[in-house]
């Protein structure tokens, strides 16, 4: 019987679901993957999706440990920040790779050398299989990277919420075709870190795109992935998965939030710095390729 309570929280506007994990025991608790509302038209940023979370936190009494970031975002901003300001005590966390994510896009945005590319801007990075602690509950950093090669999954008790890597069956996996990504890194870090976990493992994915018009779900299994995913199976190969990952990409449009989300999340969900005026900008490139 499975010791945590998961608490979703899902924003129609960009398809991300957030989770609260928590002992019921202790109230320990980590938030995964939470979301800055953003809307393009007007470049207007307000708080609704963060302050349902935190009004679920409160109302439990939670003792909030960690926001952990499952990657650096290109369709979302995180509400990271938000968390550190209420909570006090509370770290931002992200795996060590987002060091090589930066300066990808230290050069796709043109940053100046006030932007440093060592992590920094987040106040922990997790190592690949680090066990991390927020109290009573343990968290297992699995790495699957290839959407980004920041990618990481956390194990959590029975569960394991896998971000951009791997979908609800009937939607597949993650895209590959971002600065950095790989088709067949994502195939190793799915098959060997994610489908090596028992059958019986829940799977909590990051965004659910609702195909066929379906209601949105969140909740698979590892049995049901290997089984039943429609990209990537325990017996398809690695080269079918390339083959099909990459033939996908290239039909697919860039996110409508990608260079708002990546500038913003790179610094662990800080906005950029308010200017001379007090008004603080973010900096699109024009007519530029993601991959």
């Amino acid at each position: 019987m499975s010791k945590i309570s998961i608490k979703t929280f899902y924003d129609d506007a960009t398809n991300t679901l957030t989770y609260v994990v928590s002992d019921p025991a202790t109230r320990d608790a980590v938030v995964i993957d939470p979301v800055l509302d953003y809307d393009p038209i007007g470049s207007k940023v307000s708080d609704e999706s963060y302050q349902a979370v935190v009004d679920y936190i409160r109302a439990h009494d939670l003792k909030l440990h960690y926001v952990l970031e499952t990657h650096a975002h290109a369709d979302h901003l995180s509400s990271s920040q938000l968390f550190r300001d209420d909570f006090p005590g509370v770290k931002v966390a992200i795996s060590e790779r987002i060091r090589g994510v930066q300066q990808v896009f230290k050069g796709v945005y043109n940053l100046d050398d006030t932007f440093v590319t060592d992590g920094r801007q987040f106040d922990y990075l997790i190592e690949d299989f680090e066990e991390l602690q927020a109290g009573s509950l343990t968290i297992k950093s699995l790495p699957t990277p290839g959407h980004t090669p920041a990618c990481s999954s956390y194990l959590i008790d029975d569960a394991v919420f896998t971000g951009d890597a791997l979908f609800m069956p009937d939607f597949g996996t993650g895209r590959c075709d971002f600065p950095a990504g790989d088709a067949r890194v994502l195939y190793r870090g799915v098959t060997e870190n994610l489908y090596s976990l028992p059958d019986e493992t829940r799977v909590f994915v990051g965004h659910d795109y609702q195909p066929g018009g379906r209601e949105v779900a969140w909740e698979s299994t590892i049995g049901n992935e290997k089984a039943n995913n429609i990209q990537l199976q325990a017996d398809t190969t690695e080269d079918e998965f390339v083959q099909f990952r990459e033939g996908k990409d290239r039909t697919l449009d860039a996110p409508k939030l990608i260079y708002q989300s990546i500038l913003v999340n790179i610094e662990a969900g800080h906005l950029p710095a308010q200017e001379s005026n007090g008004q603080r900008y973010l900096k699109i490139p024009l007519n530029i390729r993601t991959a």
